[in-house]
C-alpha cells in the first residue's frame, strides 16, 4: 500500500502520505546546470514532504569518483548517485548498494524504464535506477565550417579531408582535455566502434581479445592519422574537458567529441545554436553497424542507508514521468529522459540526440570505456590512451603493458 499511494503521489502530485525523518543525499553534480537542476528537483520533492529533513551534499566530479568507496563504507548516505554497468560492479560485488529489484517489480518502473533494465542489472538483480543518459558525438562550430568549405562528414576519408583544411586553416580540429583521461577514452571508443564493431569492443572490454590483436592495432593506426596531421589542441593532457572548452568557444578548435552534458557551458559562454551543431560519428569501416557511446547516470541506495524507504520514495520521484521531463530538458540537464511516458524536451541537440540513438546506432550502444571496462582496466588502459595522444611512437610498449595487466586483471 505504501507503494502504491507513493506511485500516487508522484502520478498526481499530491501526497497522499507524506514522509517524516531524515534524507541523506550525496551527488557528483557539481558543474553549475546539473547543480541547479538536482536542488530544484530535491527542492519539489521536500515540499510534497514539509516533515522531512532532507540533506544534500554535492562533492565535486572527480573527487566524487575517489571518495564514494569511503563514504559507502563509512557514514553512508541514503541515497548515491553513480553510474551503470561495470562502474556500479565493484561496489555491488562488495557488498554496497543495495538490492531494488523490488522497486523493479512495480509496473511503473518496470514497463516505463525497461529500456535500462539490463545496465541496472547483476546477478538477475537491479541495483539501482537511471535518471538520464546522453548521446555522444562530434559538436562542431558550424561558422568555421561553413568559413571553410565544409560539410558534415559521411565517411573516414571525408572526416580526415575536413580535419586538413582545419589546420591548415590555423585551428586545432579537436578541442579535447585529457586531464583527467576519460576524453580519451571516448575517442578509443568511436574508434573501436567504427573500425571493429560493438560486439568486438564489448569481447575486449570483458577481456576476451588481446591489447595487442592485429584489430586493435588498426583503431590506434587511424587515430594517429588524426595525431600525425597535428588534429588535436596541443598540451590537452594538461586541460580537463571544461578547461579545453574555450578552444572551441574562441575558433582555436574547430570541434569537439564529446556528450551531450557539453551543450549547457558551450552556449553560456556565449555560442549560439546556429554556430553550434552536431553530427554522428563518421563510418571507418562500411561492413560495421554504426553503435553509439550513450552512457546512463544512476541513483542507487547504499547497503548502510538509515533511512531506505524514504531513500526508495525518492528513486521513485525521480524516475517518474515528469521530473524526468523536468530534469533532462534543454534548460536543466539537456539530456534523455530514460522513462517512456517522459517528453524530450523540443531542443535542437536533444531531437537530434534521440533521433540518432532511436534510428540511427543498429550496432548496438555501449556506456562509455570507463563504464563497459572493469574500474582497474580502465584506469590503466587510459592512462595508455593518454600516454599514445602524445607519444604515439610508444605504441608498442603500451599495449604491452595493457595486455599484462588485462593477463592479471581478468585471471
Amino acid at each position: 500500500m505504501l507503494a502504491l499511494s507513493t506511485a500516487a503521489m508522484l502520478t498526481t502530485g499530491v501526497s497522499a502520505q507524506e514522509l517524516t525523518g531524515d534524507l541523506k543525499i550525496f551527488l557528483d553534480t557539481s558543474n553549475p546546470a546539473p547543480r541547479a537542476t538536482m536542488e530544484s528537483a530535491i527542492a519539489k520533492f521536500g515540499e510534497m514532504n514539509p516533515d522531512l529533513n532532507i540533506e544534500t551534499t554535492i562533492i565535486d566530479r572527480e573527487a566524487y569518483k575517489t571518495q564514494i568507496r569511503n563514504f559507502l563504507t563509512a557514514n553512508s548516505p541514503d541515497v548515491a548517485n553513480w553510474y551503470a554497468a561495470n562502474r556500479m560492479k565493484p561496489y555491488v560485488e562488495a557488498g554496497l548498494f543495495e538490492d531494488v529489484s523490488d522497486l523493479w517489480a512495480e509496473p511503473e518502473i518496470a514497463e516505463n524504464l525497461a529500456s535500462t533494465k539490463g545496465a541496472m542489472t547483476i546477478d538477475g538483480k537491479q541495483w539501482g535506477v537511471p535518471y538520464t543518459y546522453y548521446q555522444w558525438g562530434i559538436y562542431y562550430r558550424k561558422d568555421i565550417f561553413d568559413e571553410l568549405g565544409l560539410s558534415e562528414p559521411a565517411n573516414w576519408e571525408e572526416e580526415k579531408a575536413n580535419c586538413a583544411k582545419i589546420v591548415e586553416s590555423g585551428r586545432a580540429c579537436y578541442a579535447i582535455g585529457s586531464k583527467f583521461l576519460w576524453t580519451a577514452g571516448g575517442w578509443f571508443d568511436y574508434l573501436n566502434l567504427r573500425t571493429n564493431g560493438f560486439d568486438f569492443h564489448m569481447q575486449l572490454a570483458n577481456g576476451e581479445i588481446s591489447w595487442e590483436d592485429e584489430r586493435v592495432r588498426e583503431t590506434f593506426a587511424k587515430w594517429r592519422e588524426l595525431i600525425d596531421m597535428g588534429g588535436f589542441l596541443e598540451n590537452h593532457q594538461s586541460y580537463s574537458w571544461q578547461e579545453a572548452l574555450p578552444f572551441m568557444v574562441q575558433g582555436d578548435a574547430a570541434s569537439y567529441l564529446i556528450g551531450n552534458f557539453a551543450v549547457a557551458p558551450l552556449r553560456e559562454a556565449g555560442l549560439t545554436d546556429d554556430q553550434l551543431d552536431f553530427y554522428q560519428f563518421p563510418v571507418i569501416n562500411p561492413d560495421v553497424e554504426l553503435a553509439e557511446d550513450a552512457p546512463t547516470d544512476t541513483f542507487h541506495i547504499p547497503s548502510g542507508a538509515s533511512n531506505k524507504d524514504n531513500a526508495r520514495a525518492f528513486l521513485r520521484y525521480m524516475v517518474s514521468p515528469e521530473v524526468q521531463t523536468t530534469i533532462n530538458a534543454g534548460d536543466a540537464l539537456g539530456q534523455l529522459p530514460v522513462n517512456a511516458k517522459s517528453s524530450v524536451d523540443d531542443d535542437k541537440f536533444l531531437n537530434e540526440g534521440f533521433e540518432m540513438l532511436s534510428s540511427n546506432s543498429p550496432g548496438g550502444v555501449a556506456q562509455f570505456f570507463d563504464r563497459d571496462f572493469p574500474a582497474e582496466m580502465a584506469k590503466v588502459a587510459m592512462e595508455g590512451l593518454q600516454e599514445f595522444m602524445v607519444r604515439p611512437d610508444n605504441l608498442d610498449a603500451i599495449l604491452a603493458r595493457l595486455e599484462k595487466a588485462r593477463g592479471r586483471i581478468y585471471k
